[in-house]
């Protein structure tokens, strides 16, 4: 079993920000694999697929971004499931815009939602970084990731989370490398020329 966790901020004053490109993903892979319904639990919302033969839990905890690890923590132990079945989508300011990267452990980047998961369960987790590219100056952080998403990067973020989605499969079975490679492909063919 994987619990499969998407990172962002609850209500729709958040829904298109570019923190809650994690939130975007899961929703994604929820109505690809066509999950049941949402349902409340664990401080947050939660629904069961199967990827690749894996009894898969999506997470989207409604505890906002920065306690997010509160949501995954009950739900970790209720499941008892380890940090090295646990997979987190979230935003990434330091991979540019349609960039993904998959990494377990590590820093969080002075990301609050990894850090508050940290906090709760540990370091050893994977995380599906999910580029949303970097506003150029420290200073204007804040106001980039609690931003909306530009019109002009709807295609890129769509094509991205429906390759997320595509690829999700590999991501159960554990092959991060594979996943990766695929989502550039599934980008390209999407986008051609156009891929940020």
């Amino acid at each position: 079993m994987i619990l499969l966790v998407g990172l962002g901020n609850p209500g729709k004053a958040y829904a298109g920000n570019r923190h809650n490109i994690g939130f975007m993903a899961l929703d994604q892979i929820a109505r690809d694999y066509s999950a049941p319904p949402f349902r409340s639990k664990f401080n947050g919302l939660i629904s069961e697929i199967t990827l690749a033969g894996e009894r898969c839990v999506l997470l989207a905890p409604q505890t906002y971004m920065n306690d997010s690890g509160r949501s995954v923590g009950e739900a970790a132990r209720y499941l008892k499931i380890e940090p090295k079945d646990i997979v987190v989508l979230h935003d990434e300011l330091d991979l540019p815009a349609g960039k993904v990267r998959v990494k377990t452990g590590g820093g969080n980047a002075g990301h609050n939602g990894l850090k508050s998961i940290t906090a709760h369960i540990g370091n050893e987790y994977r995380r599906v970084r999910l580029g949303i590219g970097h506003p150029g100056d420290r200073a204007l952080v804040h106001n980039y990731v609690l931003g909306d998403f530009a019109k002009s990067e709807a295609a890129w973020v769509e094509a991205l989370c429906k390759a997320v989605a595509a690829s999700a499969p590999l991501l159960a079975k554990g092959e991060d490398d594979a996943f990766q490679t695929k989502i550039f492909k599934d980008m390209e063919a999407a986008l051609g020329k156009n891929v940020p």
